[in-house]
């Protein structure tokens, strides 16, 4: 629970600094954790990326202070982070669909968003299926895209990856799977802006298999370093349970676990084609190391 401690600890250094000096190295400091890290985890408990939450608390209190007239709006563009009173307003107005001005008036509509805390829910006992494994360094070699995130359902883009695989493709890239995790792998790394994520940013999306020699020839190749892996098992129906696994090892996992994210790829390995079986088997493999 002391993670969790930490990260209220950063979440009240955000409010007390909402318009001053809001250093993000300090609240990655008073977290114990990498910014990718705290940028990723936070993402998964929030709903959010952690500048859009910043964003809208400045926009909510800068809303009351309008409407008690404590402040005039230049001061507040300038508190909120705009570099024009012109950019606030814009801003202003897409959240709460009203001016600046027009919030002076009461019966003009606001919309309230109170900070946020974190509380570790524990829902039914139910238990998640890991082990840490230390691997040296491999390459992933196969096809790269870079595609948007899906949280939920079927992403269209991955289905259109599988299909430009020919049955020789994977013939090809199964020859070159030589360590584990074995076979045809699904890998996701450098994330937008190395934060993750909101429904449509992007990250590059490799299908291929790992190997302990890259091979020279048409396939795209990506370096991964040695280090420790957490590796998570979903057995379910596909892909609601791998979905519901991946939130709950950020929104629970990495929080009480004492490793956090070092932002290298992550890999999802499937048991086979057939993902309508009702216990279909994936492992979800992390790269991690020891919190600091």
């Amino acid at each position: 629970m002391n993670q969790l401690k930490r990260l209220n600890d950063a979440m009240r250094y955000i409010e007390e600094n909402l318009f001053g000096d809001l250093d993000f190295d300090e609240i990655f400091k008073i977290a114990a954790c990498s910014e990718y890290s705290f940028r990723r985890v936070f993402s998964f408990l929030a709903g959010m990326p952690l500048g859009e939450y910043v964003r809208r608390r400045r926009l909510a209190e800068a809303a009351q202070k309008i409407r008690d007239g404590r402040e005039k709006t230049i001061n507040l563009s300038l508190a909120c982070g705009y570099e024009t009173p012109e950019s606030f307003a814009k801003a202003f107005h897409a959240m709460h669909g009203a001016s600046p001005s027009e919030a002076k008036k009461s019966a003009a509509p606001v919309k309230a968003f109170p900070p946020m805390t974190f509380q570790l829910t524990i829902k039914g006992g139910i238990e998640m299926d890991y082990r840490i494994v230390e691997k040296e360094a491999f390459f992933i070699a196969g096809i790269k895209k870079r595609i948007p995130l899906i949280y939920e359902g079927i992403n269209p883009h991955m289905d259109s990856m599988w299909a430009s695989l020919t049955a020789e493709d994977f013939l090809e890239l199964k020859s070159l799977s030589d360590i584990e995790p074995g076979g045809i792998l699904c890998v996701s790394v450098n994330f937008s802006e190395g934060r993750f994520l909101s429904e449509g940013d992007e990250l590059d999306q490799y299908i291929g298999v790992a190997t302990a020699k890259p091979p020279q020839n048409r396939w795209e190749i990506l370096p991964v370093s040695a280090g420790l892996w957490a590796v998570f098992t979903a057995v379910g129906e596909f892909p609601k349970t791998l979905q519901n696994v991946w939130g709950r090892i950020f929104s629970e996992w990495f929080p009480s676990s004492g490793f956090e994210p070092t932002g290298g790829p992550e890999i999802l390995w499937n048991e086979s084609p057939d993902t309508a079986k009702p216990n279909y088997r994936s492992e979800i493999w992390i790269p991690v190391a020891p919190r600091g």
